[in-house]
Order: C-alpha cells, then sequence, then structure tokens
C-alpha cells in the first residue's frame, strides 16, 4: 500500500506515540504542523499560524493526503481551513464554529432539545449585574475558551461582578483570534444575534447539577455516528477533572439518553466530516441528562481509554476522515474491561524543584501493568505560568490506567501516584 503523508497541527509526542497505533499506521507518515506551544502558549497570533502553516506545507516536496488536529481552538479552525487550500477532505468550518461559540451553540441546541440549561448573553462592557431571568448559582464563561480557562461558578452578586472582572482581563487572548476567524472566513454566515455578540462576549448560564459524562463519535457524509459514553469524575468538592473513565458506568438508559440527545445536537449543528464530543451532567435517579458543551474534536485524553477496551485508540477516527474514509471502531477488543485517564493535581501555586525521573516513570510502568504516566510541568516552571489550566488546580500528570474493574482502576492509580515524587518550591 503506498504510504500516505498525514499532517497533524500541533502533534505532539504522546499523541504521535498514539497515532503510531492506530490501524494501519506502518502506511503513514504523521508529520507536525506547528507545534503544541505555537498553538498553545501566550498569544495566539491566528493569521500568522496559518500563514506559518501555508509556508510549512508548501515546502513539503510530496503529496499531501491530510490534514488533521486533535486540540481545540485554534486548531479546530485552522484545520478546515487548511483543508480547504489543499483540497483533502476536512470539517465543515461553519459546523466547527457554530459548535464551538457558546452562545451559538446553545441557540442551535435549544431548537431540537429541552436538555440544557436557562443562558443568556452578558455585556462585559456594561455593569457587573448578572442576568434578571438567571437564578444563582451560575457559570460565566467567554463564548469560546478551552481547557475550562476563564470559566467561574457565581453564588451571589459579588462572585458575580469578581467572575466579570477577571473575564474581563483575560478574555482577549482566546476571543481575539476567534474574532479573526469569524472576520475573515467567507463561508460562514452568522445569524445576527452572533454577529452582533462577536467572540469577545460572555455567556452566564444556570448551573447544571448531577453526574458528569461525555459522548464521542464521528460525522461522515452527514452521518453521525456515536463510539461510546464515559464518565468525568471530579475532584471531590471542586469543578477539577480527577479522572475520564470508559466506558460510562451509568445506568443504560440514561446513556442511551446521552446518545440520542447527542445525535440531535451534531445533526442541528450541521457538522460534517469530523470528529466530535459532547459533555453531559447526568441524573441517574430521574434519568434527566442535559448538555454542558458541544466540542467540535474528539478528545485526546480519551485515545488511551478507547484503546484500552476497544483495541483501538479514537484517533483512528480521526485519521480515517482526513483521507476521506469512513471510520470502522471496533468495540470491546482491547486488553481491559475499562480504562481511565487521571489528572494528578496540586490546588497550590508553587516552582517545580524536581520531577519523576524518567527511570522512575518507567520503573512504575514496569511494575503496574497498563499503566502509562505523561508529565505536564517542566522543572522550574511555576505552575500559575502554565497555559491551558482550569480555574481552580494545575496539573502535574497525566495517568492512563487499564483495568477490569472500577476497584481495581483505583488501586492502580493510588499505586502510582504513591510512587511519583515531585517537590515544589512554595510562592
Amino acid at each position: 500500500m503506498e504510504t500516505k503523508n498525514i499532517f497533524v497541527v500541533g502533534l505532539d509526542d504522546p499523541n504521535l506515540r498514539t497515532l503510531r497505533r492506530v490501524p494501519g499506521a506502518e502506511n503513514y507518515r504523521f508529520h507536525p504542523v506547528l507545534t503544541l506551544s505555537e498553538i498553545q502558549e501566550g498569544e495566539i497570533r491566528i493569521a500568522e499560524l496559518i500563514d506559518k502553516a501555508i509556508q510549512r506545507l508548501d515546502e513539503f516536496d510530496g503529496d499531501i493526503d491530510a490534514i488533521v488536529g486533535y486540540w481545540d481552538f485554534p486548531v479546530t479552525s485552522i484545520v478546515p481551513i487548511l483543508g480547504k487550500r489543499y483540497g483533502v477532505p476536512h470539517p465543515d468550518l461553519e459546523g466547527v464554529i457554530r459548535a464551538e461559540h457558546k452562545y451559538w451553540s446553545r441557540l442551535e441546541q435549544a431548537k431540537v432539545i429541552g436538555n440544557l440549561p436557562k443562558f443568556a448573553l452578558v455585556d462585559l462592557d456594561g455593569d457587573e449585574k448578572s442576568p434578571a431571568d438567571l437564578d444563582f448559582p451560575m457559570w460565566l464563561k467567554p463564548v469560546k475558551s478551552f481547557s475550562s480557562e476563564l470559566a467561574f461558578k457565581a453564588d451571589d452578586e459579588q462572585e458575580f461582578a469578581d467572575a466579570v472582572e477577571k473575564i474581563r482581563e483575560g478574555i482577549d487572548r482566546v476571543g481575539k483570534p476567534f474574532q479573526y476567524v469569524l472576520d475573515h472566513a467567507p463561508e460562514l454566515h452568522l445569524p445576527p444575534e452572533v454577529a452582533d455578540a462577536g467572540a469577545l462576549a460572555c455567556l452566564a448560564e444556570e448551573s447544571l447539577v448531577g453526574e458528569q459524562a461525555a459522548t464521542e463519535g464521528y460525522v461522515h457524509d452527514g452521518e453521525v455516528v456515536l463510539n461510546g459514553a464515559l464518565d468525568s469524575i471530579n475532584y471531590p468538592g471542586t469543578p477539577c477533572f480527577l479522572r475520564h473513565q470508559y466506558p460510562s458506568q451509568l445506568p443504560e438508559e440514561v446513556v442511551d439518553k446521552m446518545l440520542d440527545v447527542s445525535k440531535k445536537v451534531i445533526e442541528q449543528l450541521g457538522m460534517n466530516n469530523s470528529t466530535f464530543s459532547i459533555e453531559f451532567f447526568a441524573c441517574p435517579d430521574t434519568g434527566e441528562v442535559n448538555v454542558l458543551e458541544v466540542n467540535a474534536r474528539h478528545s485526546q485524553s480519551h485515545a488511551e481509554m478507547f484503546e484500552f477496551v476497544d483495541g483501538v485508540p479514537n484517533h483512528h477516527c480521526m485519521v480515517q476522515l482526513g483521507l476521506g474514509n469512513l471510520p470502522e471502531m471496533p468495540r470491546g477488543q482491547g486488553k481491559y474491561k475499562i480504562g481511565a485517564k487521571w489528572y494528578h493535581r496540586r490546588f497550590e501555586d508553587g516552582i517545580v524543584r524536581r520531577l519523576p525521573t524518567r527511570e522512575e516513570i518507567e520503573r512504575i510502568q514496569r511494575d503496574i501493568p497498563g499503566v502509562v504516566v505523561d508529565l505536564v510541568p517542566r522543572e522550574g516552571q511555576r505552575l500559575s505560568d502554565m497555559d491551558a489550566q482550569d480555574s481552580y488546580s494545575y496539573e502535574l500528570a497525566f495517568v492512563y490506567v487499564g483495568a477490569d474493574s472500577e476497584a481495581e482502576l483505583k488501586e492502580k492509580y493510588q499505586r502510582t501516584v504513591d510512587a511519583l515524587h515531585f517537590e515544589f518550591e512554595e510562592v
């Protein structure tokens, strides 16, 4: 079979390791387009990033068979822009923007489902009063952000005003480049209310309750396919993820409802030739499910979980769609019955003075089967200087675990973090 050249926007080493295990990888050559630091750190100069990507692709001496990506914005916008330019299969940009612009997405969701919270735009240039028709507690977030960046919970008017001020200070980093896409993509047809809101706006939503969960799937030639559902468990008393686990342990009827709602939402958003993931709050006792957020890409955080359980990482769907093929995900053909990605976090700032060594990590992975550890910070880095962190904590390590029960999953994780030796200087 002829080798296919697949260009990955924001290719990083941990995901390259995973991509090399997708079916047919022996016939694929994966090429980086833009580095992870270029797309995630500091100011996002999207016009310069697009020009830089075009220059690197133009310099390539060979066929460009696919252009793909698994990161949030700006990658979700850059991939369809590049795909259109180079004539390779790509996600529909307007469908991506409908999903990612939180206000536009909510307006579209409300046309086909009732499974969503009450929401309203917040004028960041106006006074700092909460919307009159929303009740506390509520969440404030920019209409475009990622990794829970600048997402704040408010229990009263003072916390609402504090959150508005923090969002004002930080919204430009993602909002301005997102506005650039809204302004410069001729294929976009923004409704007047979305055009008026723009990308430098804020959304308030009444707080949801229940168990956090998610669905994943893809759209190929207009047909929505769901790969499965998974659970998201937080650190107790916080909004910060402790782990994702697949498959979901929620009751079957609740999972079926999430899958049904997902199909309706993705069809309404008009996404096409794209992977996706949708985050939910689910109440097992009542069967109620509500959409928290729609992501216009699959989650690279879930890749190992799908591989642990189904035998193939979810990157497989992205690669096949990028090549113009119908993905076919196996079910239950992996080594384990349940898989998880754990987030080992620190809830206080500090400077990293020692990280676990490569030898220490290799020993852990050798001693505990079904465990993979990826470190997040660099030695000498101040945790609060890291990009793409949530508003409440700092990621130290991602721990991927495969097991045959939830109890074994927890036991393997605890053994792993007990063996990880970090040292910090307090600040």
